[in-house]
Protein backbone atom coordinates (compact mmCIF):
# COMPACT_ATOMS: atom_id res chain seq x y z
CA UNK A 1 0.00 0.00 0.00
CA UNK A 2 1.09 3.66 -0.86
CA UNK A 3 2.33 5.53 2.21
CA UNK A 4 3.38 9.08 2.35
CA UNK A 5 6.57 8.21 1.05
CA UNK A 6 5.09 6.44 -2.30
CA UNK A 7 3.17 7.33 -5.11
CA UNK A 8 1.14 5.57 -7.44
CA UNK A 9 0.79 6.47 -11.14
CA UNK A 10 -0.90 7.92 -12.85
CA UNK A 11 -0.64 11.44 -11.47
CA UNK A 12 -2.90 13.27 -13.42
CA UNK A 13 -6.04 11.37 -15.22
CA UNK A 14 -6.63 12.70 -18.44
CA UNK A 15 -3.69 14.52 -19.09
CA UNK A 16 -2.23 13.76 -22.71
CA UNK A 17 1.11 15.90 -24.25
CA UNK A 18 2.20 16.61 -20.43
CA UNK A 19 5.35 19.30 -19.95
CA UNK A 20 6.66 19.76 -16.52
CA UNK A 21 9.00 22.75 -16.37
CA UNK A 22 10.77 22.85 -13.06
CA UNK A 23 11.87 26.66 -12.52
CA UNK A 24 14.53 28.81 -10.09
CA UNK A 25 12.22 29.15 -7.55
CA UNK A 26 11.66 25.26 -6.91
CA UNK A 27 8.22 25.24 -8.63
CA UNK A 28 6.93 22.48 -11.31
CA UNK A 29 5.08 23.94 -13.79
CA UNK A 30 2.76 21.86 -15.61
CA UNK A 31 0.93 21.96 -19.11
CA UNK A 32 -0.69 19.04 -21.09
CA UNK A 33 -3.39 18.90 -24.51
CA UNK A 34 -6.84 20.87 -23.07
CA UNK A 35 -8.31 21.52 -26.70
CA UNK A 36 -9.75 24.60 -25.90
CA UNK A 37 -7.16 26.93 -23.90
CA UNK A 38 -4.39 26.58 -22.68
CA UNK A 39 -4.44 25.46 -18.90
CA UNK A 40 -1.11 26.45 -16.50
CA UNK A 41 -0.41 24.47 -12.76
CA UNK A 42 1.92 25.64 -10.30
CA UNK A 43 2.75 22.89 -7.80
CA UNK A 44 5.80 22.69 -4.94
CA UNK A 45 5.71 18.78 -5.76
CA UNK A 46 5.60 16.50 -8.71
CA UNK A 47 3.65 14.33 -7.38
CA UNK A 48 1.15 16.76 -6.00
CA UNK A 49 0.52 18.18 -9.89
CA UNK A 50 -2.96 16.71 -10.23
CA UNK A 51 -3.93 19.14 -6.80
CA UNK A 52 -1.86 22.45 -7.59
CA UNK A 53 -2.42 25.97 -8.32
CA UNK A 54 -4.36 26.01 -11.95
CA UNK A 55 -5.27 29.08 -13.82
CA UNK A 56 -6.73 29.23 -17.49
CA UNK A 57 -3.83 31.48 -19.13
CA UNK A 58 -4.96 31.49 -22.80
CA UNK A 59 -8.41 30.79 -24.81
CA UNK A 60 -8.38 32.08 -28.02
CA UNK A 61 -10.87 34.51 -29.83
CA UNK A 62 -13.48 31.90 -31.29
CA UNK A 63 -13.31 31.57 -35.17
CA UNK A 64 -9.68 32.59 -35.65
CA UNK A 65 -7.01 31.08 -38.17
CA UNK A 66 -5.45 29.42 -34.14
CA UNK A 67 -8.08 29.08 -32.31
CA UNK A 68 -8.86 25.14 -32.37
CA UNK A 69 -7.23 22.08 -31.51
CA UNK A 70 -4.89 23.49 -29.31
CA UNK A 71 -2.24 20.80 -28.28
CA UNK A 72 1.21 20.14 -27.16
CA UNK A 73 1.91 23.46 -24.56
CA UNK A 74 4.97 23.62 -23.53
CA UNK A 75 6.43 26.47 -21.01
CA UNK A 76 10.24 28.10 -21.17
CA UNK A 77 11.80 30.44 -19.61
CA UNK A 78 14.38 31.84 -21.94
CA UNK A 79 15.96 35.59 -21.49
CA UNK A 80 14.37 36.01 -18.20
CA UNK A 81 10.76 36.17 -19.73
CA UNK A 82 8.13 33.14 -20.18
CA UNK A 83 7.25 31.54 -23.55
CA UNK A 84 4.39 29.53 -24.44
CA UNK A 85 4.60 27.04 -27.27
CA UNK A 86 1.68 25.34 -28.85
CA UNK A 87 0.18 23.33 -32.03
CA UNK A 88 -3.53 25.17 -33.39
CA UNK A 89 -4.82 24.97 -36.21
CA UNK A 90 -8.59 26.91 -38.17
CA UNK A 91 -10.18 23.62 -37.32
CA UNK A 92 -9.33 22.11 -40.79
CA UNK A 93 -7.05 19.80 -41.73
CA UNK A 94 -3.55 19.44 -40.89
CA UNK A 95 -1.91 22.06 -43.53
CA UNK A 96 -3.53 24.34 -41.30
CA UNK A 97 -1.72 23.44 -38.06
CA UNK A 98 1.35 26.09 -36.93
CA UNK A 99 2.96 26.42 -33.53
CA UNK A 100 2.22 29.89 -31.34
CA UNK A 101 4.02 31.74 -28.94
CA UNK A 102 3.02 33.58 -26.07
CA UNK A 103 4.96 35.89 -23.97
CA UNK A 104 4.86 36.63 -19.94
CA UNK A 105 7.82 38.98 -18.36
CA UNK A 106 5.92 38.64 -15.01
CA UNK A 107 8.10 36.78 -12.54
CA UNK A 108 4.65 34.71 -11.56
CA UNK A 109 3.75 33.31 -14.93
CA UNK A 110 -0.19 32.29 -13.56
CA UNK A 111 -0.37 36.03 -12.41
CA UNK A 112 1.40 38.60 -15.32
CA UNK A 113 -0.15 38.98 -18.67
CA UNK A 114 -0.05 36.35 -21.63
CA UNK A 115 0.75 38.26 -24.83
CA UNK A 116 0.34 37.16 -28.60
CA UNK A 117 3.67 36.93 -30.39
CA UNK A 118 2.62 34.98 -33.76
CA UNK A 119 2.63 31.55 -35.58
CA UNK A 120 6.36 30.12 -36.31
CA UNK A 121 6.49 30.64 -40.16
CA UNK A 122 8.26 27.64 -40.68
CA UNK A 123 8.03 26.32 -44.17
CA UNK A 124 6.20 23.28 -43.82
CA UNK A 125 2.76 22.89 -41.24
CA UNK A 126 3.66 21.47 -37.92
CA UNK A 127 3.12 20.45 -34.56
CA UNK A 128 5.03 19.81 -30.69
CA UNK A 129 7.20 23.05 -31.23
CA UNK A 130 10.34 22.93 -28.34
CA UNK A 131 12.91 25.33 -28.24
CA UNK A 132 16.74 24.04 -27.13
CA UNK A 133 19.80 26.49 -26.77
CA UNK A 134 23.38 25.43 -27.43
CA UNK A 135 26.46 27.39 -27.07
CA UNK A 136 24.22 30.91 -26.77
CA UNK A 137 22.31 30.26 -29.75
CA UNK A 138 18.57 29.06 -29.50
CA UNK A 139 16.66 26.49 -31.70
CA UNK A 140 13.68 25.48 -32.66
CA UNK A 141 12.85 21.55 -32.95
CA UNK A 142 9.32 20.87 -34.23
CA UNK A 143 7.28 17.75 -36.28
CA UNK A 144 6.79 18.76 -39.31
CA UNK A 145 4.43 17.14 -42.02
CA UNK A 146 5.47 15.31 -44.60
CA UNK A 147 5.70 11.50 -46.76
CA UNK A 148 8.79 9.52 -46.06
CA UNK A 149 7.05 7.72 -47.81
CA UNK A 150 4.57 6.91 -45.87
CA UNK A 151 1.99 10.17 -44.91
CA UNK A 152 3.37 10.78 -41.25
CA UNK A 153 5.61 13.55 -39.86
CA UNK A 154 9.64 13.83 -39.31
CA UNK A 155 11.61 15.85 -36.75
CA UNK A 156 13.31 19.17 -38.27
CA UNK A 157 15.42 21.95 -36.87
CA UNK A 158 16.05 25.80 -37.15
CA UNK A 159 17.76 28.78 -35.34
CA UNK A 160 16.18 31.38 -33.54
CA UNK A 161 17.22 35.25 -33.66
CA UNK A 162 14.57 35.15 -30.62
CA UNK A 163 12.47 33.38 -28.91
CA UNK A 164 9.77 34.00 -31.59
CA UNK A 165 11.09 34.00 -34.66
CA UNK A 166 12.97 31.34 -37.00
CA UNK A 167 14.85 31.81 -39.48
CA UNK A 168 17.38 30.58 -41.95
CA UNK A 169 17.84 27.05 -43.10
CA UNK A 170 15.48 23.73 -41.98
CA UNK A 171 16.81 20.73 -41.44
CA UNK A 172 15.53 17.37 -40.93
CA UNK A 173 16.95 15.69 -38.12
CA UNK A 174 14.98 12.24 -38.20
CA UNK A 175 12.36 10.67 -40.34
CA UNK A 176 10.16 7.67 -39.55
CA UNK A 177 12.04 5.10 -41.36
CA UNK A 178 11.73 2.00 -39.01
CA UNK A 179 9.05 -0.27 -38.86
CA UNK A 180 8.87 0.49 -34.88
CA UNK A 181 7.62 4.53 -35.95
CA UNK A 182 5.12 3.10 -38.37
CA UNK A 183 2.77 1.30 -36.20
CA UNK A 184 -0.81 2.76 -35.98
CA UNK A 185 -1.12 3.20 -39.79
CA UNK A 186 0.77 5.67 -40.42
CA UNK A 187 4.64 7.05 -39.94
CA UNK A 188 5.64 9.64 -37.22
CA UNK A 189 8.34 10.79 -35.54
CA UNK A 190 6.66 13.63 -33.33
CA UNK A 191 7.00 15.38 -29.81
CA UNK A 192 10.96 16.03 -29.58
CA UNK A 193 12.59 16.79 -26.06
CA UNK A 194 15.79 17.41 -25.00
CA UNK A 195 17.85 16.27 -22.57
CA UNK A 196 21.61 17.39 -21.74
CA UNK A 197 23.92 15.23 -19.80
CA UNK A 198 27.41 13.39 -19.97
CA UNK A 199 28.91 15.53 -22.50
CA UNK A 200 25.96 14.71 -24.99
CA UNK A 201 22.77 15.95 -26.08
CA UNK A 202 19.90 13.45 -26.19
CA UNK A 203 16.74 14.14 -28.60
CA UNK A 204 13.89 12.13 -27.40
CA UNK A 205 11.46 11.96 -29.37
CA UNK A 206 7.77 9.91 -29.72
CA UNK A 207 7.13 7.40 -32.11
CA UNK A 208 4.14 5.78 -34.51
CA UNK A 209 0.36 7.51 -33.84
CA UNK A 210 -0.43 8.32 -30.80
CA UNK A 211 -3.11 5.95 -30.82
CA UNK A 212 -1.29 2.77 -31.49
CA UNK A 213 -0.33 0.51 -28.75
CA UNK A 214 2.95 0.80 -29.71
CA UNK A 215 3.44 4.78 -29.41
CA UNK A 216 7.10 4.72 -28.03
CA UNK A 217 9.77 6.97 -27.85
CA UNK A 218 13.01 6.75 -29.90
CA UNK A 219 16.60 8.36 -29.26
CA UNK A 220 18.67 10.91 -31.07
CA UNK A 221 22.30 11.23 -29.59
CA UNK A 222 24.15 14.27 -30.51
CA UNK A 223 28.54 15.06 -28.86
CA UNK A 224 27.57 18.50 -27.49
CA UNK A 225 30.41 20.55 -29.09
CA UNK A 226 28.98 19.06 -32.96
CA UNK A 227 26.59 21.50 -34.88
CA UNK A 228 22.79 20.74 -34.42
CA UNK A 229 21.92 22.24 -37.39
CA UNK A 230 24.28 18.95 -39.34
CA UNK A 231 22.01 15.97 -39.54
CA UNK A 232 25.11 13.91 -39.16
CA UNK A 233 25.51 15.37 -36.24
CA UNK A 234 22.92 13.46 -34.77
CA UNK A 235 22.83 9.37 -34.09
CA UNK A 236 19.86 7.67 -34.42
CA UNK A 237 19.25 4.45 -32.22
CA UNK A 238 17.65 1.77 -33.57
CA UNK A 239 15.11 0.41 -30.96
CA UNK A 240 12.64 2.19 -29.17
CA UNK A 241 14.40 3.49 -25.53
CA UNK A 242 10.95 3.35 -23.65
CA UNK A 243 8.13 1.77 -25.21
CA UNK A 244 4.95 -0.03 -23.46
CA UNK A 245 4.72 -2.84 -20.77
CA UNK A 246 1.78 -5.89 -21.33
CA UNK A 247 2.92 -7.02 -18.07
CA UNK A 248 2.67 -4.23 -16.31
CA UNK A 249 -0.57 -3.01 -18.30
CA UNK A 250 1.12 0.20 -19.60
CA UNK A 251 0.75 0.87 -22.78
CA UNK A 252 1.17 4.19 -26.17
CA UNK A 253 3.91 5.14 -23.89
CA UNK A 254 5.06 8.58 -25.54
CA UNK A 255 5.10 12.47 -25.75
CA UNK A 256 7.28 12.94 -22.76
CA UNK A 257 8.97 15.71 -21.15
CA UNK A 258 12.17 15.65 -18.66
CA UNK A 259 12.82 16.99 -15.11
CA UNK A 260 14.38 16.50 -11.58
CA UNK A 261 13.49 15.96 -8.23
CA UNK A 262 13.35 18.97 -5.57
CA UNK A 263 16.64 18.21 -4.32
CA UNK A 264 18.08 17.96 -8.31
CA UNK A 265 19.79 14.36 -6.95
CA UNK A 266 17.25 12.63 -9.30
CA UNK A 267 16.33 12.55 -12.67
CA UNK A 268 12.64 11.57 -13.86
CA UNK A 269 10.60 11.32 -17.23
CA UNK A 270 7.16 12.70 -17.68
CA UNK A 271 5.07 10.88 -20.38
CA UNK A 272 1.15 9.99 -21.17
CA UNK A 273 0.10 6.31 -21.54
CA UNK A 274 -2.60 4.21 -22.12
CA UNK A 275 -4.12 1.67 -19.56
CA UNK A 276 -5.68 -0.71 -22.18
CA UNK A 277 -4.79 -1.64 -26.20
CA UNK A 278 -7.06 0.49 -28.04
CA UNK A 279 -8.32 2.07 -25.16
CA UNK A 280 -9.77 5.67 -26.58
CA UNK A 281 -7.55 8.67 -26.15
CA UNK A 282 -9.45 10.39 -23.85
CA UNK A 283 -8.03 8.36 -21.10
CA UNK A 284 -4.48 9.22 -21.72
CA UNK A 285 -2.65 9.94 -18.40
CA UNK A 286 0.50 11.52 -17.17
CA UNK A 287 2.29 9.11 -15.68
CA UNK A 288 6.18 9.28 -13.97
CA UNK A 289 9.06 7.77 -12.75
CA UNK A 290 12.79 8.60 -12.13
CA UNK A 291 15.69 6.77 -14.75
CA UNK A 292 19.40 6.41 -14.42
CA UNK A 293 21.98 6.21 -16.76
CA UNK A 294 23.95 3.37 -18.32
CA UNK A 295 27.71 3.15 -18.57
CA UNK A 296 28.28 4.40 -21.33
CA UNK A 297 26.70 7.55 -20.54
CA UNK A 298 23.30 7.28 -22.52
CA UNK A 299 19.91 7.28 -20.09
CA UNK A 300 18.33 4.31 -18.77
CA UNK A 301 14.97 5.05 -18.79
CA UNK A 302 13.69 1.12 -17.87
CA UNK A 303 10.06 0.04 -18.22
CA UNK A 304 7.19 1.66 -17.44
CA UNK A 305 5.69 0.64 -14.19
CA UNK A 306 1.97 -0.65 -13.67
CA UNK A 307 -0.67 1.31 -11.77
CA UNK A 308 -0.61 -0.94 -8.84
CA UNK A 309 3.49 -0.37 -8.28
CA UNK A 310 4.02 1.75 -5.61
CA UNK A 311 7.34 4.08 -5.84
CA UNK A 312 9.40 5.82 -3.78
CA UNK A 313 9.04 9.89 -3.86
CA UNK A 314 11.21 12.13 -5.84
CA UNK A 315 13.84 12.76 -3.21
CA UNK A 316 13.83 16.23 -1.35
CA UNK A 317 9.82 15.97 -1.59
Amino acid sequence: MPNDRTFRNPIVENAADPWVFKHSDGSYYFMCTRGTCLELTQSDTLTGIAKGRKQAIWTPEPGGRYSHNLWAPEIHYVDNKWYIYYTANDGGGDESRRICVLENEAADPLEGEWTWKGALETPVAGLDGTVMEVRGQLYFLYAGYGRFPDYGSAIYIMRMPNPWTVTGDHVMLTAPTLTWEKQGGMAINEGPVILKRNGRIYLVYSASTTWSEDYCLGMLTMEEQADPMLAASWAKSMEPVFRKSVENGVYATGHNSFTQSPDGEEDWIVYHALPAPDAPLSLRATRIQSFGWHSDGTPDFGSPFGDEQALAIPSGE
